[in-house]
């Protein structure tokens, strides 16, 4: 027997002009219908949101809802720009190829004209709780916001995250000890936000690259290691949730197999 359907979901497409970008930010709100209490409602934003409506996350969405599921949540899918690899990354350093120099001006997009903008326009002065998630290198970008403003945020959701991330070519002397950028930001980083949650997913068939050769691709090296680091800080397995698919990809489809997880582990009933 189904359960009555408790909320609905109004997708409102808007265009923002940003001065830190110097270009126009589409973002696609994903807003719960017939809330109560909006204050109690969470904010989760969704970089790469041009992806979003392949998923169909719409339908995710309206699907969880349906069940009760999960709790009311405000979603903000940002699409990217043209210098999508300029301003995703890690604000603090470039990568070896020079990569990543506007991730400050996107981490000041978020926080000096997209987060008022929010709040401005659905009235919602301060959220219940607000969540970064994101695919590829807009996983990894989500991760170093949330890592870098705890005091903003609560969790960060990272698809395929591109946590390869490197200051140095391999043929320059990479080590993956001393180069990958956000392992090291993880690693200098003496005062942490306990109260900080991750996911994190992978899946076997993300690549076929295993740069040191011992059978396990990558990617996954990448992931289990950042969460070696995390463990060393301090986080416990509680606050730190990996989900590994077997069939998973480096596609849209495959994150959107994981996306409702990783709803109902952050926001479940």
């Amino acid at each position: 027997m189904h359960k009555e359907k408790s909320l609905s979901i109004l997708v409102e497409e808007t265009e923002l002009e940003s001065e830190y970008l110097e270009r126009d930010v589409k973002v696609d709100f994903y807003l719960p219908t017939d809330v109560k209490h909006p204050e109690q409602m969470s904010l989760l934003l969704i970089n790469d949101g041009q992806d979003l409506p392949k998923m169909p996350f719409e339908t995710i969405l309206e699907d969880l809802y349906y069940y009760h599921e999960i709790q009311p949540l405000l979603c903000a899918g940002i699409h990217c720009g043209p210098e999508r690899k300029m301003e995703y990354g890690v604000a603090a350093q470039k990568d070896y190829l020079g990569r990543g120099a506007k991730a400050g001006a996107y981490t000041n997009f978020i926080f000096e004209e997209l987060l008022p903008f929010i709040r401005k326009k659905y009235h919602v002065p301060h959220f219940k709780e607000k969540a970064f998630a994101g695919f590829s290198l807009g996983g990894l970008m989500a991760l170093d916001i949330v890592w870098n403003y705890p005091q903003e945020f609560t969790k960060a959701g990272v698809f395929s995250g591109s946590l390869w991330w490197r200051q140095k070519a391999y043929e320059d002397g990479y080590t993956d000890e001393a180069d990958r950028i956000m392992h090291n930001q993880i690693k200098n980083t003496t005062q942490i936000a306990p109260w900080l949650e991750f996911f994190i997913q992978t899946g076997l068939m993300d690549e076929k690259k295993d740069r040191n050769n011992n059978g396990v691709i990558d990617s996954i090296d990448d992931a289990l290691d950042l969460i070696k680091e995390l463990k060393k800080k301090g986080y416990t397995k509680e606050a730190i949730h990996y989900l590994e698919l077997k069939d998973g990809k480096h596609d849209v489809p495959t994150w959107g197999k994981a996306f409702p997880e990783f709803l109902k582990w952050g926001w479940g009933e």
